[in-house]
């Protein structure tokens, strides 16, 4: 293999501090067998040009809702693998020494702090924009992965850092060199844009987030804030690059010929686009996953690269135009399920009368870590909330309360109640005082000020909230069940068995009554013909 030739060439003691790193990131095995795969058999050198080849992306048709930003970004795709490997794999001379493969590995992907992979990150973008001969006003400092940067990033070039982080993630997922006519799918990421530009861009910015276009807006984000705001907003977003580059190098190892496509039965174009006819857009549920460094990040990825439409709807359990409003329908569909679930409420800011307000359309969420319970009081371990459009922001859990969640339904028997609970869903806040409420109808959602809420984050869940109470039509709600697979089998069996029992209670057992002498007919009609005769009780 190529260690051991290159142990002749440079001391032990400086393969074996390259390969522990290597090591560290479970990785080793996959770089041996790569670099075995890919290296001249004379030479024992692996050639430059067959680790562009080995990253190089040619998508030939790109699916965007935005064709004048496709083109450009077409362009950057084109360049985006022969950057990678110019940037990290440089070779002494001829081809790369063992060693040498080993350490541009390790400086791309190897353990180092989230800043320096961030960084890493925005070295690649700015690598690959230079190359495509795009202009960008971003300098580092040094070559360093730790040094510091300096000057602005445009809302545009923050849309196109996130579809190449959605195309490294989408192309990793399903290891496939791009090679003759493949597409993409990229998805409608705007919410996370403007996320960036409300808390990035200089005081007196004054953007309407519900009309406006990301590729005429001329504000200047400072690199320093996008970096603090990627750092707290989308932490896993470095690990597309990271996968990407896992992903690409394991192909190389299973495929005979690296130039050849290799082709993966998961995720599915079309199903994609039929997922963005949902509130959860394939768009939207990246962008929570990239707020998680946790298993449960796996299940929204799932839903932005369904393999059919069947999975799809496989994980939505309720909807509230597919299967009817109100408090009873949403229990009906959700009641059993016991995992982590995700309800998404759309409204509009504005009277249902006035149609210039549908526009004003905004969507938030919550994330609870467990089934939905019915309770008269708050409930719940954890959780988060989202602002979901048309900006995107995550509310963690701030420590301070745990009124996660609170679900009541009307009490089944007719008791009387002097201080009688609110009927509805809730999240955050007190009794009464909560910080999302939305009522028994599922006709109108309450979103409260921070202040009444302790549970979660401070922060506004709608653009320019204020401080009054915001009263809005429900225009759609969904639940997505985030358990897995054994969740909706386990709520599956739970509803067969509540048939069941329902089934039992509806039937009359006639074998009791078979008998004349034991019929409550017969007891009935000796009770009128003789009240004083003794019955058989009184024996």
């Amino acid at each position: 293999m190529g260690a051991s030739s290159s142990t002749q060439q440079h001391p032990p003691s400086e393969q074996r501090e390259v390969e522990s790193l290597a090591a560290s990131t479970g990785a080793l095995p996959l770089l041996q067998n790569a670099f075995s795969k890919l290296a001249h058999p004379q030479t024992n050198t692996l050639p430059l040009q067959s680790l562009q080849q080995c990253f190089s992306l040619n998508y030939d048709n790109l699916i965007c809702e935005t064709p004048k930003v496709a083109d450009s970004f077409r362009v950057l795709l084109d360049n985006l693998g022969p950057s990678i490997a110019d940037l990290f794999f440089v070779p002494e001379k001829g081809g790369l020494s063992w060693i040498e493969f080993l350490r541009g590995f390790v400086k791309c992907c190897g353990r180092m702090p989230a800043s320096m992979l961030l960084n890493t990150l925005l070295r690649v973008f700015a690598t690959t924009f230079a190359r495509a001969g795009l202009t960008l006003k971003l300098e580092f400092e040094s070559g360093d992965a730790d040094c510091k940067l300096s000057g602005f990033l445009r809302p545009i070039d923050v849309l196109m850092i996130f579809w190449m982080c959605w195309t490294m993630w989408w192309d990793g997922r399903t290891r496939k060199f791009s090679k003759g006519e493949e597409e993409i799918f990229l998805p409608d990421v705007n919410h996370l844009v403007l996320s960036a530009v409300e808390s990035c861009a200089e005081v007196g910015s004054d953007v309407n987030f519900w009309d406006c276009n990301i590729s005429d807006l001329e504000i200047q984000l400072p690199v320093g804030k996008f970096l603090t705001w990627t750092l707290t907003t989308v932490p896993s977003l470095t690990d597309c690059f990271t996968q990407f580059v896992y992903a690409r190098l394991q192909s190389c190892v299973t495929s005979e010929n690296p130039s050849e496509i290799s082709t993966s039965s998961f995720g599915d174009i079309s199903s994609t686009k039929a997922q963005d006819t949902h509130l959860l857009s394939p768009g939207r549920a990246w962008t929570i996953s990239l707020t998680f460094r946790s298993s449960i990040s796996e299940e929204f990825l799932k839903l932005c690269c369904p393999v059919d439409s069947e999975e799809a709807e496989e994980n939505l359990l309720y909807r509230s135009s597919l299967h009817g409003s109100g408090l009873n329908r949403f229990w009906s569909n959700i009641e059993g399920y016991h995992g982590p679930l995700l309800i998404l409420v759309s409204a509009n800011s504005g009277d249902a009368s006035d149609h210039e307000t549908s526009a004003r359309k905004w969507i938030i969420g919550a994330l609870t870590q467990q089934g939905f319970e019915n309770k008269d009081v708050f409930y719940g371990s954890s959780g988060n909330l989202y602002a979901i459009s048309p900006t995107f922001h995550v509310f963690l859990p701030s420590g301070k309360e745990k009124n996660f969640v609170y679900s009541h339904l009307h009490p089944s028997g007719r008791v009387y109640e002097p201080h009688p609970k609110p009927v509805g869903i809730a999240f955050g806040g007190t009794m009464g005082n909560e910080r999302i409420f939305i009522d028994e109808d599922f006709a109108r959602v309450t979103v409260r000020h921070h202040a009444v809420d302790r549970t979660y984050q401070h922060g506004s869940l709608i653009p320019h909230q204020g401080f009054l109470p915001v009263e809005s039509l429900i225009l759609e709600i969904e639940v997505w069940g985030l358990g897995g697979r054994s969740a909706k089998q386990m709520q599956m069996s739970y509803k067969k068995r509540e048939e069941l029992f329902t089934e039992q209670r509806r039937k009359v057992d006639l074998k009791k009554f078979a008998s004349w002498e034991d019929s409550p007919e017969k007891m009935m009609m000796d009770m009128m013909s003789d009240p004083n005769a003794v019955s058989r009780e009184d024996r």
